[in-house]
């Protein structure tokens, strides 16, 4: 069984409120007069899940590097989809498919603000190539405010394969570059679509850029030549969002 630590507030109790059965344990900080755990600590025993105090210490040597606010929980990993569903994930979706690809972000911060917009817009599965990647690590949780529970994530071995899939399946992709000519606001973004969005460093790849129906900018008036890849994403999301919501 492939498990992760979940640490902090709101990650783990999004866990327990959205997928409590794949929640193995609790372990928070002995002593702990925090209100916030100790309404997870009550809703942990209502569900059944056991609860163990430990010493902070021993906490912060579990999840090195994050804020866990005297919390952390050990959960049954999810199990990635696999490109092969990207098709039935779409169908069930009709014309309201939103698919987000994203080519090669490695930071955990950024794939966790990806997921949470993604989660926010309503998207129906997010796009992740299998390799140069970032994977969901407790991170991406923190980051995620628990949305990466909710979202299904599909690893594609070949992402331009996945890609010509998504396209084989009536989905429309559309790719952010910031040296394409079209607003992304010209763009249209109804209907089943993608929005295929560029690592930090270099941006889409090349078979990911020749795999996309169209490519547009996000228009910025300042100075700045580019957004971070989390930023371009929720405001790509959101104007599908806009699009699909106008009358």
């Amino acid at each position: 069984m492939s498990t992760d630590l979940i640490a902090g507030i709101n990650p783990v109790g999004s866990a327990l409120r959205n997928d409590s059965a794949n929640v193995l344990e609790l372990l928070v900080e002995q002593g702990t007069q925090n209100h916030r755990v100790r309404e997870l600590v009550s809703e942990a025993k209502g569900l059944g899940i056991e609860v163990w105090q430990r010493p902070r210490e021993a906490l912060d040597k579990m999840a090195p590097g994050l804020r866990h606010q005297g919390v952390v929980a050990r959960y049954r990993r999810a199990a990635a989809h696999a490109a092969a569903d990207l098709a039935t994930l779409v169908a069930a979706a009709g014309p309201q498919a939103l698919v987000l690809i994203l080519d090669g972000v490695q930071d955990p911060h950024n794939l966790g603000a990806c997921l949470r917009s993604a989660e926010a817009a309503g998207v129906t599965a997010v796009v992740v190539p299998k390799d140069r990647a970032a994977d969901v690590t407790p991170a991406v949780h923190k980051a995620s405010a628990g949305a990466a529970d909710r979202v299904p994530l599909v690893r594609a071995t070949n992402l331009a394969r996945a890609m010509d899939e998504l396209k084989q399946a009536g989905v429309w992709i559309t790719g952010l570059a910031g040296d394409a000519q079209p607003s992304l606001h010209s763009v249209d973004l109804r209907g089943p679509v993608a929005i295929a969005v560029g690592g930090e460093a270099d941006g889409l790849r090349r078979l990911t850029r020749e795999r996309c129906d169209h490519l547009a900018r996000i228009p910025m008036r300042g100075s700045v030549e580019s957004l971070n890849v989390s930023v371009a994403t929720g405001i790509a999301l959101f104007e599908a969002l806009r699009q699909r919501s106008a009358v």
